[in-house]
């Protein structure tokens, strides 16, 4: 192939090396030059342009793309047309991407011309999800490149393929301790289920058990008749030893425990074991977080029946550090040198910014409530909780709310954005709090009902220590505010946008939250409409 600029007399048939737009008349880099396209960029005054001219036995771009690409993927993978040099790759049904590691980087230092990307090893994929692609970087290639890169891909095939997901018959055991809420088990059930719906398998069998190997014996060997093919353990506790109670219960069962640990963090405490023809993976405590982790790993792996002994968790090590998930504690410290845990220093934060829009024009923060503004109810419910700091966040009317809060010794700190939502506000008072803060409790200035003991309540609750990073009221089920967040959610919440505060990684974390159950309804109740307003000024 020849590369370089011509005549542009000389230019027919060959490849625009250039988009080229002259004179109004489109040349779209890629195309073969005709005739009419050498009329009109001659008529608008162009002499010359760059091109790329194919030999005899020379193979175009997406003809080369294609070949190669129908030499090397393997079951359940399919290519789809070519086009500017690229042939990509999909899965025809959901599974774990297999990848031939050594095939590919011999195929990829085959020539520079032909390269081959891929999603990473073991990648869970759904149907139709693009795995892999075939990238030609010339216009064409030489006829010997292409048969070279067709036999190697054939003698190395496949070099992709896709293990589809089988297992469809799974049981959960969770072992019981004393101080384990049963809603912390019955939220990691519900995370469990939501990671078995890409594989379609079911949850057919779940029982809960406490945590000693007889009880958990019995558990496995009542499950059998059920038939599972994958049966999951989550522990109480952590397994640390193959002497603990859930590898001690697995050969208990008769079965065997093939790998203890494994070199993915968070997920180095996975089990994995069989009893009989049924699978049976003791789960991490990251497990019960719907974050990624190294339980995800082996878990869609057994639900395609990919490879996973021991020899494959032993390789997982690179690329096995993700990134870390905030319930886990700071690392223990030595046995001979306890550590004391200082009482976490908790500040108080008040959104007081807001523009009371749905009041239909008063500002609701200012308006009377047994006999002072609502917005002092707020701040001392905060300050009679013995927290370490208030700072009160001012936008609307930004004097008048200072004023209303005379005499408290409470901080301000302004918001110049407040229009553009509480996540504004959120921000401005995060950056106001002392850098030794531990955590922060975000009181709205318009929940009057919320008092200092339940605030006081709230922070005692708070032990990062333990993985509670995020406290939250509850009452009859339903989660109210105001919410401890641990300093290691500041970054995540300096980062939301709009009208919204942190629920929603209440959600995303459910691992690390802990509520406290409210004794009245003022941990759900804010004041919204004059209506509502008008309402509790009646009441008190």
């Amino acid at each position: 192939m020849k590369f370089g600029p011509v005549a542009i007399e000389r230019a027919v048939g060959a490849v625009a090396a250039h988009a080229l737009k002259s004179g109004g008349h489109v040349l779209r880099k890629g195309a073969r030059v005709t005739e009419e396209d050498v009329a009109a960029l001659a008529k608008a005054g162009v002499s010359e342009i760059v091109v790329a001219e194919l030999a005899a036995d020379d193979v175009p771009e997406d003809e080369a793309a294609r070949r190669i690409a129908a030499a090397l993927l393997g079951p359940e993978v399919r290519c789809e047309a070519p086009f500017t040099g690229r042939c990509n790759l999909f899965a025809e049904k959901a599974g774990v991407l297999i990848v031939d590691r050594a095939a590919v980087d011999a195929l990829n230092e085959l020539d520079e011309a032909v390269t081959f990307a891929t999603l990473s090893e073991h990648a869970a994929v759904a149907a139709d999800a693009m795995v892999a692609t075939v990238k030609i970087i010339p216009f064409a290639l030489s006829e010997e490149i292409v048969a070279r890169a067709e036999a190697l891909a054939r003698s190395r095939a496949p070099l992709v393929s896709v293990a589809p997901y089988s297992v469809r018959r799974v049981a959960a055991i969770s072992t019981i301790l004393p101080g384990l809420d049963a809603k912390v088990v019955d939220k990691t059930i519900t995370t469990f289920e939501r990671r078995l719906q890409p594989s379609s398998a079911k949850l057919i069998a779940e029982r809960r058990v406490r945590h000693n190997e007889a009880a958990l014996t019995a558990a496995l060997k009542e499950i059998e008749p059920d038939k599972a093919e994958l049966i999951v353990i989550f522990g109480a506790s952590a397994v640390t030893d193959r002497r603990d109670v859930v590898p001690g219960a697995i050969e208990a069962a008769g079965g065997v425990v093939e790998r203890l640990g494994m070199p993915v963090d968070p997920g180095n405490l996975l089990l994995l074991g069989r009893i009989g023809r049924a699978t049976v993976l003791g789960a991490p405590g990251c497990a019960r977080s719907p974050k990624e982790n190294g339980f995800d790993w082996v878990l869609n792996r057994l639900l395609a029946r990919a490879p996973v002994g021991a020899k494959e968790i032993a390789s997982m090590g690179v690329g096995g550090l993700l990134m870390e998930i905030v319930s886990r504690p700071q690392p223990r410290a030595a046995a001979e040198t306890p550590r004391v845990t200082p009482k976490p220093k908790i500040a108080g934060l008040v959104l007081a910014a807001g523009r009371s829009t749905r009041m239909g024009g008063p500002n609701k923060l200012l308006e009377p409530l047994l006999g002072r503004p609502m917005v002092r109810h707020a701040a001392a419910a905060a300050l009679g909780a013995g927290l370490s700091e208030v700072v009160v966040v001012t936008g609307h009317q930004g004097s008048a709310l200072e004023a209303a809060l005379s005499g408290l010794p409470v901080r301000f700190a302004s918001n110049p954005d407040y229009a553009e939502g509480l996540s504004t506000s959120l921000r401005a008072g995060l950056a106001a709090l002392s850098r030794d803060v531990d955590g922060v409790v975000v009181l709205l200035g318009d929940m009057p009902g919320v008092t200092a003991p339940l605030v006081r309540r709230i922070a005692e609750a708070f032990e990062p220590e333990t993985g509670a990073h995020i406290v939250t009221p509850a009452r009859g089920g339903r989660r109210g505010n105001p919410v401890l967040w641990g300093r290691r959610f500041f970054p995540d919440l300096a980062r939301v946008e709009g009208d919204v505060g942190g629920r929603h990684l209440l959600e995303l974390h459910p691992e690390a939250v802990r509520e406290v159950e409210a004794e009245d309804d003022g941990a759900l109740i804010d004041v919204d409409t004059p209506e509502m307003l008008k309402a509790l000024q009646a009441i008190r």
